[in-house]
């Protein structure tokens, strides 16, 4: 079995691009549920912080923002990867709308009150050393809108991941707690904040897990049989390449794999196989 060096993954995505089908098929549907919010909302000044969250290529959550026209700071911890994260946006060539900042403490942060349209984060929180206080931060900074996501720890692709797959993962994160999204409501909400909305999103029709397929198949003993299915040029799923304009197919073939994602039933009834919850607060007014 393939020992995973989670302290240094980030590493590797920033050089191989193939982040897998399910790693594009969740930036392209978190792309849309942006855009809407930004039109819905006026956002013209976008806060990601911290960048460090969601597997694959690092500080790219937010380039859809920039494509249309928002202005984004990006708060990482890690000096060495926000570089590596400025050059993927100057491959983009959106550098005239982002400014990159390093902190080595999120709960802290370097801005003054009230200075974003909307502070957000993905699959972040349990990463952080006091999530909770970086909450609070995002509150402070914020004029308006906080958004927060995290993995959904109802759906069977988390229960694989942490009892059969991965459990090593949940060794390495700060705080499981914090996949309750619920915890970060309450914290935000004794802030002043109210909720807007909640719900999920990330509705594709396989199991979660930020594994390579390949992978996958080995730790269920199914390596030899299908493997070579999920391996090799036919199998190469890169955001950088469909934000480039190398594949601007991947859009289309995403969208067929979201009718669970895209159908008319009530959130609460998708979590049984969503990857992620959400929340989005408001700030009050004046």
């Amino acid at each position: 079995m393939t020992m995973i060096d989670y302290d240094n993954a980030w590493r590797r995505w920033m050089s191989d691009y193939n982040e897998g089908l399910g790693l594009v098929y969740e930036r392209l549907i978190l792309n849309d549920f942006l855009e809407e919010r930004m039109r819905q909302h006026n956002i013209r000044t976008v806060l990601e912080a911290p960048i460090y969250g969601m597997a694959g290529a690092s500080g790219i959550n937010s380039v859809r923002f920039a494509q249309l026209g928002a202005h984004v700071t990006l708060v990482d911890v890690n000096d060495e990867r926000l570089r590596e994260v400025r050059r993927l946006w100057g491959e983009l060539g959106l550098l005239d709308r982002v400014t990159f900042v390093c902190t080595p403490d999120p709960s802290r942060l370097p801005f003054p009150a009230e200075q974003f349209d909307l502070v957000w984060n993905w699959a972040a929180l349990w990463h952080l050393p006091d999530a909770a206080a970086t909450l609070r931060e995002m509150a402070r900074v914020s004029k308006n809108l906080i958004f927060t996501a995290m993995p959904n720890k109802m759906q069977v692709g988390y229960l694989l991941r942490k009892y059969l797959l991965e459990r090593e993962f949940f060794d390495w994160i700060q705080d499981e707690r914090w996949s309750n999204v619920g915890v970060a409501r309450k914290v935000l909400e004794e802030r002043g904040l109210t909720l807007v909305e909640q719900g999920v999103l990330d509705v594709p029709p396989w199991p979660d897990t930020v594994m390579p397929a390949s992978e996958v198949l080995k730790r269920l003993g199914l390596g030899e049989r299908f493997q070579s299915r999920f391996e090799g040029d036919s199998w190469e799923w890169s955001t950088m390449a469909y934000y480039t304009g190398d594949k601007p197919e991947l859009k289309a073939q995403m969208d067929g794999y979201a009718f669970l994602e895209r159908a008319t039933l009530p959130w609460q009834l998708k979590m049984v196989w969503a990857h992620h919850r959400y929340i989005l607060l408001q700030k009050p007014r004046g």
